[in-house]
């Protein structure tokens, strides 16, 4: 039996790591040799993981009931307030030891990004944040060109990581940042498109990578941040228009996709369907389940659920769909099993570091085939997403379209996510036409 069970009635119980019962039975004393014998220590202790971090913690009792009571408290603590504080409060010296020897010693990119991916809540946001700052530092010190860096399976990625990772924080100046933007800017040469490519790609990466540095996600760390934070003074460059523009007979690529797609690979159909016709992002496809559909309503809800975590509280949100799109999901769901709408031999991950989607080849398929009719962004699935809001704007204007598309701000559906196909003109063509005589 499962030591982190109980037996009732011939039946295993599993206990909540919030019940006194599962720390009785996950406690433990620290095995030790003395002169050739193995011994164990009077006092317990307990091995804490959360949030992708594990302890030990001295529970400094020789009393099991004891010591499982104070391993519950220090886990309810830690799941309340984090690991610094729980450290601070019931491991101090240890803390202290840690909170000197980073005063004492420079911080590093490596260090300061565990720290803020550690404290954050939003984690997969951050990601993308560090990503960046990663990005912009490798080009800094010139080790962007390392091949290594593309070495997965060898060992050179972590090799490469390191290397950025030991970079003092404080070496990376605003000055040093300024230098970087010209470089990069500069490489893009006199062409004005490649410029203004360039100008995109620069004002992105540090966007992204200057929002490490704000209150809000400085001010949960334990870290000794130098005063001069890396982007202070450093200004964008001119904001490039992004706003979508259409270049799809959205009318003949559903024809298409009638015709030739359904028939030989539902999968990707449906894929279709989802982003088309129902404006929904590429994660929320990937682990959409068959328990969203809201079949009398036709309603597809986005909510959280055991795999799922929306990009943000405005994404969770109900999304009508037509009737003639709902009677063909209802028609695929009778060839599928499983929990998810679209299959696949991938697992969901609930923890994840970077982007991970278990329908992947399905999305790769897809993109192919949306390019070889004419679909040539960068990004073909989410283009579909963007036509969905163009549609949407256009039966129903720019707040219908921002709420189907479930954004936070209208701006943000304006600038990126429509394009107005109506087409109007100051109505002065009359006064130019020949006169009859």
């Amino acid at each position: 039996m499962s030591k982190k069970s109980g037996e009732e009635t011939g039946l295993l119980i599993h206990f909540s790591k919030t019940d006194f019962r599962y720390w009785s039975e996950n406690v433990f004393r620290k095995a030790y040799t003395k002169n050739g014998r193995r011994l164990y220590t009077k006092d317990w202790y307990a091995r804490i993981q959360h949030d992708g971090r594990r302890e030990f913690f001295p529970l400094q009792t020789p009393n099991k009931a004891a010591a499982a009571a104070r391993a519950r408290d220090i886990y309810l603590h830690l799941v309340s307030h984090g690991w610094e504080p729980t450290l601070a409060k019931y491991k101090p010296k240890r803390f202290e030891r840690q909170a000197t020897s980073q005063k004492q010693s420079p911080c590093t990119v490596g260090t300061f990004l565990e720290e803020v991916l550690r404290s954050a809540s939003n984690r997969r946001t951050v990601e993308g944040y560090a990503t960046a700052f990663r990005t912009i530092v490798s080009d800094s010190f010139g080790l962007s060109v390392d091949k290594k860096k593309y070495d997965y399976y060898y060992g050179g990625r972590i090799e490469w990581l390191n290397r950025v990772h030991s970079i003092a924080l404080d070496q990376i100046t605003p000055a040093r940042i300024q230098e970087w933007k010209q470089s990069f800017l500069a490489k893009a040469g006199s062409d004005p498109l490649t410029l203004r490519k360039a100008r995109i790609s620069v004002n992105s990466l540090m966007r992204r990578a200057r929002s490490l540095f704000s209150p809000k996600i400085l001010r949960h760390l334990q870290l000794a941040i130098p005063s001069a934070k890396p982007f202070d003074g450093i200004e964008f460059e001119p904001r490039q228009s992004m706003k979508y523009r259409s270049r799809l007979d959205i009318g003949k690529l559903i024809e298409v996709a009638n015709e030739t797609l359904w028939p030989t690979d539902p999968e990707c159909y449906v894929i279709f369907l989802l982003a088309v016709a129902a404006g929904l992002r590429r994660k929320e496809i990937d682990l959409l389940e068959w328990s969203s559909f809201r079949w009398e309503e036709n309603v597809i809800r986005i909510q959280p659920t055991k795999f799922f975590h929306p990009k943000s509280e405005d994404s969770i949100g109900d999304v009508q769909v037509d009737t003639e799109v709902m009677a063909i999901f209802r028609k695929y769901r009778g060839t599928v099993k499983g929990l998810f709408v679209i299959p696949s031999r991938q697992k969901p991950k609930t923890v994840l570091r970077g982007d991970y989607y278990r329908c992947e080849t399905h999305f790769e398929r897809l993109n192919e085939w949306l390019r070889l009719q004419g679909v040539t962004e960068q990004k073909p699935l989410h283009t579909l997403r963007k036509e969905f809001g163009t549609l949407v704007n256009l039966a129903h204007g720019i707040h219908a379209a921002s709420k189907a598309l479930r954004h936070a701000d209208i701006t943000l559906t304006n600038n990126f996510y429509t394009d107005s196909r109506i087409r109007v003109t100051p109505g002065l063509g009359q006064l130019f036409r020949p006169k009859v005589t």
